[in-house]
């Protein structure tokens, strides 16, 4: 295996007071909210509503529903690309750290990893590989090898010295489910994650997650409008406890609320069989700004960003290092 690659990590705290750095994608959705004349109120408003859920589902031993916090760390992941002499640090991956503050017995216990889960070269693949890969073609088509570099890319952070020193378990992703898949419930429940749901038929999202080496299980928690997309290694239900399960929920379904209203603010919850739209107006705003429409917009110009300065000017290290790390 090639050790072209190493990694850096830089971390700040998602709080009110969070302004994005230079490196944060713009599409990253907390950067999305801490930013314009309602950035303060936005992000306190987002703390108060993870730290309502997560004291919701937190119900034992917990009164006046109030015993937990949450705090958040964003996690930037730079990969230092050795070329010939001359390193260069290109932002690879951006994930969330939750934190538990109980405040019945004053500790502060570690939570998940991942959460939310940013990547230039993801925007790359889908915004510009994709698009370009299709351009006349009659039939929509995904490239063989699409997402195995950004898979290996991830997997070599996972199980690297640097990843390891920071974090004592692997990581978990939450993301919403597609709007084009159909969901039905399996029957197993678990008393945190909810009822399991499983769809008719993989997803290009969960091929390309697949490529990260996540598997994915889909939960719908206690009083929730829609399942969850679980992505992990190892066992979901068994490697993490329920507070650091708790914490992954309460962090990823507010963020949800906020940015899928239409699917995870809905008025009335998902039955046995469930297919999301984001055309549903039966459906509750948050009280928080968040500019989707901006987003799509960013995703485009990042993955050209990500072409110009990285794919491009490092093809052949990228190709070869891939090719050695996959064998």
């Amino acid at each position: 295996m090639s050790n072209d690659f190493t990694f850096a990590i830089n971390s700040i705290d998602f709080d009110e007071n969070y302004h994005p750095s230079d490196n944060t994608r713009a599409t990253t959705n907390f950067a999305n909210l801490a930013r314009g004349e309602s950035r303060q109120q936005n992000l306190r408003n987002t703390l108060k509503m993870i730290n309502n859920r997560f004291n919701a589902l937190a119900h034992w031993d917990n009164p006046k529903a109030d015993r937990y916090s949450v705090e958040l760390e964003i996690v930037s992941v730079e990969m230092e690309i050795d070329n010939q002499g001359n390193e260069s640090r290109f932002p690879a991956i951006e994930v969330l750290k939750t934190h538990i503050v109980d405040h019945l017995t004053n500790k502060r216990i570690e939570g998940v990893v991942g959460n939310n889960f940013s990547s230039y070269v993801r925007d790359y693949d889908f915004s510009v590989r994709l698009l370009d890969h299709n351009k006349g073609q009659p039939q929509f088509s995904v490239p063989d090898d699409f997402g195995d570099l950004h898979g290996n890319i991830f997997k070599s952070f996972v199980n690297s010295e640097t990843y390891q020193q920071h974090f004592t378990k692997p990581p978990v992703i939450c993301l919403s489910v597609s709007d084009n898949k159909i969901y039905h419930q399996t029957g197993n429940q678990h008393p945190v994650l909810g009822l399991e749901y499983q769809p008719n038929e993989s997803s290009l999202t969960e091929q390309y997650f697949k490529k990260m080496g996540l598997a994915v299980r889909y939960f719908m928690p206690p009083n929730s409008a829609a399942p969850l997309a679980f992505h992990f290694f190892g066992d979901l239900l068994h490697d993490y406890t329920d507070l650091e399960l708790i914490s992954t929920i309460s962090t990823m379904e507010s963020f949800q609320k906020i940015y899928r209203p239409e699917i995870y603010n809905a008025n009335a919850a998902a039955g046995k069989c469930y297919q999301p739209s984001l055309n549903n107006q039966d459906h509750s705003l948050t009280q928080i700004v968040y500019d989707r429409e901006e987003r799509n917009q960013l995703a485009i110009a990042q993955g050209k960003f990500t072409e110009e300065h990285f794919i491009k000017p490092y093809q052949a290290i990228l190709e070869r290092w891939s090719a050695k790390y996959a064998a």
